[in-house]
């Protein structure tokens, strides 16, 4: 049916890409044959892929980013796919998933509001808008982005095939984000094919109580995906060794960070407002009054005490 194949490709705009064209993503793929030749009987190339939308496929993943996750979403997890798709395409990052309710249509919208790129991967034919509420969704991916299936047009949805393009997906990006998934979940079964191509999981934790956390947080606990909370994460992660590194957070600084021991203990003595003697201070610290005597016109230079008519106290240095 190679004649009718084509022609109804060509009705919804798709063409069929062959190993031998220079768009074929063969760096990408060749992980399934090795994956393959270790016995992982699900593995192997295919033979060709239906490919609907103008960007080149190859280029496309180059530096790719597979954001999965359960279809029934939570809020959060909705939330999350959003930020990452966003912010993965706002850094030239292809994001990669599989059109589905949920989670993955969520990070596909998220890319294509940054403006940036995405690839769906479809467990059916080219020409069939699965699921039927994200017809629009397909339209909008393909017009900057692309869709692509293994399987030629015509061909139904069905639970194997989804399990079968889920190597697609693995293979296509550099790592594989799971933002949610249930105990059993597609987008396990996707982490495990990442892992099982040498790629590198990724996981978002999630509340403890909820039931769309829980696969997530086994991959985290079995040590099968390394945690990420932001799109920072991803990228240093992901990205290039030395160069694509995650802001450090800053930290919250005291006034009193710069004091030793001693002289902290002796500024926690302090009260704001009533001074007290060297005696009193020392009782109150556990510091010798010798001691705290030589430590108190230190901490007034410092502008950490202040002498007064009844002894020492406490006082806030101003801000440099």
């Amino acid at each position: 049916m190679a004649e009718q194949d084509l022609a109804t490709a060509a009705s919804v705009g798709a063409t069929l890409l062959v190993p031998e064209e220079e768009s074929w993503p063969a760096w990408a793929f060749a992980a399934l044959d090795l994956a393959r030749a270790r016995g992982a009987a699900w593995a192997g190339q295919p033979l060709a892929v239906w490919v609907r939308g103008t960007a080149d496929l190859s280029a496309s993943t180059d530096r790719a980013v597979a954001v999965v996750g359960a279809r029934a979403a939570t809020a959060y997890g909705e939330h999350i796919a959003a930020e990452f798709g966003h912010g993965l395409a706002s850094a030239g990052i292809t994001v990669v998933s599989g059109a589905a309710y949920g989670v993955d249509g969520v990070a596909h919208r998220g890319a294509l509001t940054a403006g940036g790129p995405t690839i769906a991967v479809l467990g059916c034919g080219i020409d069939i808008p699965y699921p039927a509420g994200h017809g629009d969704l397909l339209r909008r991916i393909a017009d900057t982005g692309l869709v692509i299936s293994e399987y030629p047009p015509g061909t139904p949805p069905a639970r194997h095939r989804f399990l079968v393009r889920n190597r697609l997906i693995a293979a296509l990006a550099t790592g594989t984000v799971v933002v949610e998934a249930g105990r059993r979940s597609g987008s396990r079964n996707t982490a495990a094919t990442a892992a099982a191509l040498g790629r590198l999981v990724m996981a978002v934790p999630g509340p403890i109580s909820s039931a769309m956390s829980v696969g997530s947080h086994e991959l985290l606990r079995s040590g099968d995906a390394c945690r990420v909370g932001s799109v920072d994460d991803i990228i240093e992660s992901v990205g290039r060794v030395g160069v694509d590194l995650a802001a450090v957070p800053s930290q919250e600084t005291r006034d009193t960070d710069g004091l030793g021991e001693r002289a902290l203990r002796i500024h926690e003595a302090l009260d704001r407002r009533t001074g007290l003697s060297a005696e009193q201070i020392a009782i109150r610290s556990g510091i010798p009054v010798d001691r705290v005597r030589s430590v108190l016109p230190s901490l007034e230079l410092t502008g950490h005490a202040e002498r007064c008519d009844s002894g020492w106290r406490r006082r806030t240095p101003k801000p440099t």
